[in-house]
């Protein structure tokens, strides 16, 4: 497959990668009804740079609807801009160069390997066979699938293919410099206690090394844990948006989930360690 990986032409790739603001993603009054049913409704919040946002929330309260609204996945009201300009301003050859998205589960069915699955990350960028040989190596490593490189995909189980999914956009972001967004929905979803704390501490120090990291995420704790930010939506709206210090208090998270908690700190790490009463 790696002779079948070209560069194409940028259009106008050039301004993101000169793009200087701190705030990489802006959605303003993001209202999304789905079958009739209002799923965000009036939704303001601003991204950043060197940061790791996790999403929480009860389920259907709008966390994943709120990635696709950004991807303009969905249908939806109000305004998004990346990078200084609306999301439809940049090609979306330039912006798969510096946006990646790990969905939720993927429909892909073709009988490739995975690795061949992490080489279609590569399509467009501009290096050797050899350089991108070389990469995929080291990002399937960092994800933990490299033994699983010339597994058939459709065999490999749900956790496998979730993190030979993220290789794959590790890799289409290799030449996204200095302005690198990563959109996780779920990421943790399907993995084992081990690969939980593994790829969140990898999108963590993606997150320190400048990128803006969003991840749909159901565990508080893990939450509370790897998150430089956590925004809290209920019934479609942002419940809270702070640090997780502030945002994990146990009236507000009575009043979201609807369960009592009691909240301490974690005896050896020190962060809010959310207790189920």
């Amino acid at each position: 497959m790696l002779s079948a990986i070209s560069a194409y032409k940028s259009t106008n790739g050039e301004m993101i990668s000169k793009y200087t603001g701190t705030t990489t993603i802006e959605l303003e009054q993001i209202s999304v009804s789905l079958a009739k049913r209002k799923i965000l409704s009036n939704v303001n919040l601003s991204l950043h740079r060197g940061e790791f946002t996790a999403l929480l929330g009860p389920n259907g309260t709008g966390k994943s609807t709120l990635l696709k609204a950004i991807t303009n996945e969905v249908t939806h009201g109000g305004s998004v801009k990346i990078y200084g300009q609306h999301r439809d301003y940049w090609a979306n050859q330039d912006l798969a160069r510096h946006l990646g998205v790990l969905p939720q589960s993927s429909s892909l069915s073709f009988n490739f390997t995975a690795q061949e699955v992490v080489e279609l990350g590569a399509i467009g960028l501009t290096a050797t066979n050899d350089d991108i040989k070389h990469l995929i190596i080291n990002n399937m490593r960092q994800t933990d699938v490299d033994h699983l490189a010339n597994r058939n995909y459709p065999t490999l189980s749900g956790g496998e293919k979730q993190r030979v999914h993220l290789a794959r956009v590790l890799t289409q972001l290799e030449q996204s410099q200095d302005n690198t967004i990563i959109l996780l929905d779920e990421p943790t979803s399907a993995l084992d206690l081990h690969h939980q704390h593994t790829t969140l501490s990898l999108a963590k120090s993606l997150a320190d090394k400048g990128a803006t990291v969003v991840a749909v995420l159901h565990d508080l704790n893990l939450a509370a844990q790897y998150a430089d930010r956590m925004v809290i939506l209920n019934q479609g709206s942002i419940a809270v948006d702070a640090i997780p210090t502030i945002a994990l208090q146990p009236d507000i998270i009575e009043d979201v989930y609807q369960h009592k908690v009691s909240i301490i700190p974690h005896p050896e790490l020190g962060h809010p360690l959310v207790i189920p009463c």
